[in-house]
């Protein structure tokens, strides 16, 4: 047999279908008597309904029905999981609505043209309410209530136990109050369903949607309206990417799915752009405010976090990163003895709050390592040596940290030396010395951050299975469920490794919950790791069965029998010692049909925790001091996600964490204005970054491999994204650290760049530093243990 194809640079075998319009997503399905659904949203942020009139909207043309929240009478819930109990949100509003884009009513028509058309008929009453976007205001005394029967606007919050003061022994304390602004998720596809109560015979309801977890999509809607979940079909289609906006079901799906069993026949709804923006859970939105000690020769002594989340409206489960996933991440790559974290999440007049590709480590990255820019630069020594005095000694993994997460290995050291002699550090620095002796008005930045991030957050276990044909083929299925991350190649790579079976005649099958029995989905860098660990432990299996097989057919001990060369490219079982005494996997296949039986394994595999990806990113900008124009010149990547199957998808997945990195540092910002208000309400004003605004990337990997699975593998699809904002933020910053600047929020927009040069060539160089609000005193005290924190991430 020949040599593993493991660890080889394969083409995708997804591509075609996507390049030729093969694909199928849920908009371009067809269904006898499909209906088409447009919601009716609020305009204001907050605001009491004391009426609805659908009378002119249902006498329209083509219109079928119109509902409202009385009409149909369906369960107020949470998201992909509760952060707060007490506050579940109405997939219609009924009294109240508590921001722009909630829906109120919606239209079923015969085209998607006559719903919109007639949702502009549906007069809804408002009383407008006192409004409030910002965080911190929502947690002040006489802060406009969502809930006003709570009393609060917190959704939740813990502080840490007293305990050792982390300033203790420190000989410099440095202090930031850093914004990690809110982001909208944006993928190519926005959110969309379709909804068929005649179900398919076996199954009394079928739904089509774009979801990253149709198991736990069938899971959540079976119990929200009662339903045996084994009578529920879900399948996910071909998906436009997800990047966690399409975690769980929210109000939208709710309510079709609901006017869909209420009508009888098969709903349809998929959202625009600008409901897109508007309603899609967001991301990021934290603040927080870092007091980081040190010793004179630069040895961290203790961080001091308080952060604030914002939750938005119903707080959904996005509120609850802050309080997890950027808690357990907060000490990052570094030896920090005492770490004190608090975390509150507040409730206000904006779009609930989701995931984002990377879901709380990035946020945790992004203000440890520009806390620590700040902390060398008082110190006067270079960045990438502060940071090396204070990484975890490689020889002390697995460890344990200071807040309880378990680090399976890392050498932190490696990638960083790796990304410093890729960006020719120090002929960067003489380039820039050379600038500011010079006087230019384009300042040379070089940022750098080294990052560790959490992937399969918790473990846990991930189905499996492979079948094999009678023609020889093979079929490979996972309850994970891939949208643009190229499972199908890396799946089928796994099992053609251990079975020999040419690529080209592996079927992947995934997605559907009538196909596939059981299943995590996709989110947390999970998939290869545990997918394709079941996928791998399938194979095994199924290679067990055929060699007991083989033995049979061969009149040989299963022991002497083994995959040989078996030509044109496939593999046959053959004797050792016998080269001319072979069977093909189609004879071995149809032995076990005549005997009754199948070559198939599916099974669960088990991960005991979670593996701990890092990396180590640089990043060149050039900033114009006259205008604050930031132009990204390099940004070298280099990520270690364990062993790598596959090098180009692992290229592609740090090429597409970079493009969302870089954006956020430098482009992307989701605004309100004081009445809440969007004001990034379309791609005209959200600035995602097109191919002319991104550079060439210098992406590599090192590779560390976990012991936690069976291939050594960690998660990729973050981790670029955790590494490049950090990196590019402090580039920003270091390009005009001469003139006194110490720090300049995200995203580093030229406006905010001019600022910053105007206040420090006046003499008036902006504190990062104000204290914290002074609700953290009174929240209760974290529990401990990590993992009730990192488990459903």
């Amino acid at each position: 047999m020949v040599g593993s194809l493991l660890g080889t640079a394969v083409r995708r075998v997804e591509d075609p279908e996507l390049l030729t319009g093969a694909s199928t997503y849920v908009g371009n399905l067809r269904k006898e008597g499909l209906l088409h659904v447009a919601f009716v949203r609020s305009p204001l942020a907050h605001a009491i309904v004391t009426g609805i009139d659908t009378s002119a909207a249902a006498d329209a043309e083509g219109v079928v029905a119109v509902y409202t929240a009385a009409d149909l009478d369906l369960p107020a819930h949470h998201g992909l999981m509760p952060l707060n109990p007490e506050t579940p949100r109405p997939p219609l509003a009924s009294d109240r609505v508590r921001f722009v884009g909630e829906c109120v009513a919606m239209v079923v028509a015969e085209s998607k043209a006559a719903a919109v058309d007639a949702a502009e008929l549906v007069e809804v009453d408002y009383d407008p309410l006192d409004v409030v976007v910002d965080p911190e205001a929502a947690l002040a005394d006489g802060a406009p209530l969502q809930f006003p029967e709570r009393g609060s606007n917190m959704s939740a919050g813990l502080r840490g136990a007293d305990g050792a003061d982390p300033f203790e022994g420190a000989d410099v304390v440095v202090r930031a109050r850093m914004v990690n602004q809110r982001l909208a998720v944006v993928p190519m596809e926005g959110n969309a369903i379709v909804v068929d109560p005649a179900g398919d015979g076996d199954h009394d309801l079928v739904v089509h949607v774009s979801t990253q977890m149709p198991h736990g999509f069938q899971a959540q809607l079976a119990g929200i309206f009662d339903l045996d979940k084994s009578r529920v079909r879900v399948i996910a289609p071909h998906v436009g990417g997800g990047f966690g906006g399409k975690a769980g079901l929210i109000a939208e799906h709710t309510a079709t799915i609901g006017a869909a069993r209420a009508l009888g026949r098969p709903l349809s709804w998929v959202e625009t752009r600008s409901e897109n923006l508007l309603s899609m859970p967001h991301g990021r939105d934290q603040i927080g405010y870092y007091e980081l000690g040190l010793t004179r020769d630069g040895k961290i002594t203790g961080l001091k976090a308080r952060v604030i989340g914002n939750g938005g409206a119903y707080a959904w489960f996005g509120g609850a990163l802050p309080m997890n996933m950027t808690y357990i991440m907060a000490p990052g790559v570094y030896d920090i003895p005492t770490v004190s974290y608090d975390s509150v999440v507040a409730m206000t007049n904006t779009t609930p709050m989701g995931a984002f590709r990377g879901a709380g480590r990035p946020e945790a990255a992004a203000h440890l390592e520009r806390i620590v820019d700040i902390a060398a630069a008082e110190l006067g020594m270079d960045p990438a040596e502060l940071r090396r005095r204070n990484f975890h000694d490689p020889a002390a993994f697995p460890l344990t940290t200071v807040v309880g997460a378990n680090y399976d290995v890392g050498d932190y050291d490696l990638p960083l030396r790796e990304a410093l002699q890729l960006a020719d550090y120090d002929k960067l620095r003489a380039e820039q010395a050379r600038r500011r002796e010079d006087g230019e008005v384009r300042q040379l930045g070089i940022g750098m951050s080294v990052y560790v991030e959490i992937t399969a957050g918790g473990g846990g276990s991930e189905f499996g299975s492979v079948r094999i044909h009678s023609d020889g083929s093979a079929t490979v299925s996972a309850g994970t469920s891939g949208h643009g991350q190229g499972h199908a190649t890396a799946f089928a790579m796994i099992a053609s490794d251990t079975l020999g079976i040419p690529m080209e005649r592996i079927t992947f099958v995934q997605s559907d919950t009538a196909l596939v029995p059981r299943g995590g989905g996709t989110g947390g860098s999970r998939s290869l790791q545990m997918g394709g660990s079941a996928v791998s432990a399938a194979a095994d299996d199924v290679l067990g069965q055929a060699r007991r097989r083989a033995a049979e057919l061969l009149e040989a001990s299963p022991d002497d029998v083994d995959l040989v060369d078996g030509g044109n490219g496939e593999s046959a079982f053959g004797v050792a010692g016998v080269p001319t005494a072979t069977v093909s996997w189609s004879q071995v296949a149809g032995a076990a049909a005549e005997a009754g039986e199948e070559l198939f394994a599916g099974l669960d595999a088990r991960q005991a925790g979670a593996t701990f990806p890092f990396g180590a990113h640089v990043s060149v900008v050039e900033v114009d001091t006259e205008t604050g124009h930031v132009t990204l010149l390099r940004h070298i990547a280099v990520d270690d996600c364990g062993r790598v199957l596959n090098p180009l998808l692992v290229e592609g997945q740090q090429h597409g964490g970079l493009a969302q990195g870089i954006a956020q540092a430098l482009y992307e910002e989701i605004l309100y204005d004081e009445a809440g208000n969007p004001l990034t309400g379309t791609l005209a004003d959200y600035h995602i970054p097109s191919a002319a605004d991104l550079i060439g990337y210098e992406a590599v990997t090192t590779e560390t491999p976990t012991p936690m699975n069976v291939l050594g593998a960690k998660g990729i699809g973050e981790s670029a994204t955790v590494g490049s904002t950090p990196a590019v933020q402090n580039a920003v910053v270091d390009a005009l650290s001469h003139l006194g600047i110490r720090h300049i929020d995200l995203p580093c927009t030229p406006q905010r760049v001019w600022r910053a040069v105007q206040e420090a060539s006046a003499g008036r160089p902006a504190d990062p530093w104000r204290e914290p609000p002074a609700v953290f005193a009174d929240l209760p005290v974290r529990g401990g243990g990590a993992s009730a924190d990192t488990e459903a991430i």
